[in-house]
């Protein structure tokens, strides 16, 4: 193996630290996607509870994303500035102050249910998926400084398991009979007081690099090695903007967030209303966590290919994920059963999870570095985001003119592209010092 991919030995003392580090950080990741995708759970409510229609509710979830996406782009330079720790605490902050004013509006009846209502509610949530946009960021730009380049397929991994703990965990939360027969507002109560402990778990176990740790020096190796340039709004810019590689990774991340953002916002109503399954019954848990455990599994078997067989190449182990995401809304598309449905959603989950924690997680710390992790890693999020937007008011638009069976085949085409784009970037791989 070339010498530049050889594996550092760790001491004991600086693995233990790291597996605090990474534990506190996964965690509070883990909530605020509690407080992202609870939304999904309080769809249907909302309509029942305010009269939206379904393009309505897609409007909240159009603008929320794209502000997301757009924040992610321009926040992403503001956290190589700052410091992971600092970005996290902020995003995290905001994002408990955000579930709860969402959920107030239960109790604003002055608004009324007609377009003030609408107007509240879009705001807040947009608000919240404003600080949403540091927690990927700011998880990433500290684990950059802790994980070498050959570690990374596993902390992909890590970074995707903590995403699906937190669904696990929204999930968990919102179909048990307790919670599912609460009033809509405590889908949002509730993970806000999460978020808020692991804010302040965050802020006292957390450091940005080992050096702050009191461990010292330690280089990674990735693609900004041995700079020594300082960390300006202009260096990261051209570090990750003029890399023809991270723009590739960009247009392919607006097609997985367009994908994974249509499924993942619009599955939950989809098996209310054309499946008729409440969220608390069986059925419904079964596929719901069925799904999680495959994000999961998705993750891992990605960083493990990625690491041993691809030799730390994070493309072909997107491209896989691609496939199999074609693969499974070919069968959403032709809805065959129920049970043929599950199987879908869980291959697709699996799928979306291996295509996410090699681009988002892992190609953002490679080409991006140490220095410059946040800002790849916001302008790989950022774009997944304006992708899914598109899923917001546009599917809501699509479902309700030509029904679900549209669903499905509305996404298919983008995963296509994904695939074609990784097969592009098949070999590619970061070197030291940005070649």
């Amino acid at each position: 193996m070339d010498k530049l991919l050889e594996k550092p030995v760790h001491s004991p003392a600086f693995k233990k630290r790291r597996g605090v580090n990474w534990m506190t950080l996964g965690l509070t990741y883990a909530a605020m996607y509690m407080a992202r995708y609870n939304f999904g759970f309080a769809n249907k409510q909302l309509s029942d509870t305010f009269g939206f229609s379904k393009t309505e509710i897609g409007t909240i979830i159009t603008i929320s994303t794209l502000l997301y996406g757009l924040s992610a782009i321009f926040n992403g330079p503001i956290a190589d500035r700052w410091g992971g720790r600092k970005a996290m605490i902020v995003g995290a902050a905001g994002a408990c102050v955000f579930n709860v004013a969402f959920g107030l509006a239960a109790y604003l009846g002055f608004l009324g249910t007609g377009t003030f209502m609408l107007i509240y509610l879009a705001s807040m949530w947009t608000l919240n998926q404003y600080f949403q946009s540091y927690s990927a960021l700011a998880l990433i730009k500290v684990n950059a400084g802790w994980f070498h380049v050959t570690e990374r397929g596993v902390f992909s991994a890590i970074f995707g398991s903590m995403i699906q703990s937190g669904r696990f965990a929204v999930y968990a939360l919102m179909t048990t009979a307790l919670v599912a027969g609460l009033p809509w507002q405590w889908k949002f109560f509730l993970p806000a007081m999460i978020v808020g402990v692991f804010t302040i778990l965050t802020f006292m176990f957390v450091k940005d690099t080992p050096k702050d740790a009191g461990l010292g020096d330690f280089d990674p190796q990735d693609a900004t090695s041995g700079d020594t340039e300082k960390i300006t709004l202009a260096y990261v810019a051209k570090k990750v903007f003029t890399n023809p590689i991270a723009i590739t990774i960009a247009i392919a991340e607006f097609c997985t967030g367009l994908v994974r953002k249509g499924f993942e916002e619009w599955f939950p109503r989809y098996m209310q209303e054309v499946h008729h399954l409440e969220l608390s019954s069986p059925v419904f848990q079964r596929n719901a966590f069925a799904v999680v455990i495959a994000g999961i599994a998705g993750a891992f078997i990605a960083g493990f290919m990625s690491d041993k067989v691809f030799k730390s190449r994070r493309p072909p182990v997107a491209f896989l994920g691609y496939v199999i995401q074609i693969i499974s809304l070919t069968i959403v598309a032709l809805a065959p059963s129920l049970e043929a449905i599950i199987i879908a959603f869980t291959l697709n989950s699996l799928a979306i999870s291996m295509v996410h924690s090699m681009l988002s997680g892992t190609a953002s710390m490679d080409f991006g570095g140490k220095r410059a992790a946040a800002t790849a890693a916001g302008m790989f999020d950022g774009m997944q985001y304006v992708g899914g937007s598109v899923m917001g008011v546009g599917a809501g638009w699509l479902i309700e003119t030509y029904g679900w069976g549209s669903w499905g085949p509305s996404m298919i085409g983008f995963s296509v592209i994904g695939a074609i784009l990784m097969l592009k970037l098949w070999n590619a791989r970061p070197g030291r010092g940005g070649h």
